[in-house]
């Protein structure tokens, strides 16, 4: 398999666990966090700069959105024009691009599919589920409390879509945008993993 893999996904959908059995299925890197602490050592930010940056969307990057002010549309600014969200997705982006360089992976979130989008060696996954079974898996895998957990999944997923808007300007959920589009609640985790890895393997 000689394709790069990215998943977008929603919270508690389990993308990043499907993300981490296929790239064992097929013996290559798996890129999640990992992305997060090459690009804070290469950018010289530390690690909390990037920590959940998809799923905290500030009130200045809302209204950024809200104004269509995204400053990666202004060539002319520089880096030292950049906000530090701005900063730190450009950190992101730069590690996203040389781990693909690098060879086959699994890349999970952080718009890496619009990030490699001129490439043609990528797969674009987008893993969704029902808002009860993420509810549900939420509260055990992440250890959401309970009365909160409705709430926080569907504030996580506002904050992706943003993140996702702001950046590529493109909606986060529109299933047209990728190669394959599946609900990972209707068979489950390994099910689901399987359907892909038998998509890829007829490619």
């Amino acid at each position: 398999m000689e394709k790069i893999i990215t998943i977008t996904r929603q919270y508690g959908s389990g993308g990043r666990e499907i993300g981490r059995k296929l790239a064992e299925a097929y013996g290559i890197p798996f890129y999640d966090n990992e992305i997060i602490s090459r690009a804070a050592k290469e950018s010289g930010f530390a690690e909390a700069a990037f920590q959940n940056v998809e799923d905290k969307a500030t009130n200045s990057l809302l209204y950024s959105i809200a104004m269509g002010m995204n400053v990666f549309s202004n060539q002319e600014m520089g880096f030292t024009g950049l906000s530090l969200d701005d900063r730190v997705f450009l950190a992101q982006s730069n590690v996203i691009r040389k781990v693909a360089e690098e060879g086959p992976c699994v890349i999970v979130g952080k718009c890496a599919d619009y990030i490699l989008k001129d490439r043609d060696d990528i797969i674009n996954l987008f893993i969704s589920a029902s808002v009860d079974f993420r509810i549900k898996r939420s509260i055990q895998i992440d250890s959401l409390p309970t009365k909160k957990a409705a709430e926080i999944v569907l504030k996580k997923d506002k904050s992706r879509a943003n993140y996702y808007k702001y950046h590529s300007g493109e909606r986060w959920d529109n299933i047209l945008n990728y190669d394959m589009a599946l609900r990972s609640d209707l068979g489950g985790i390994d099910a689901t993993v399987a359907c892909i890895k038998m998509y890829l393997d007829n490619l």
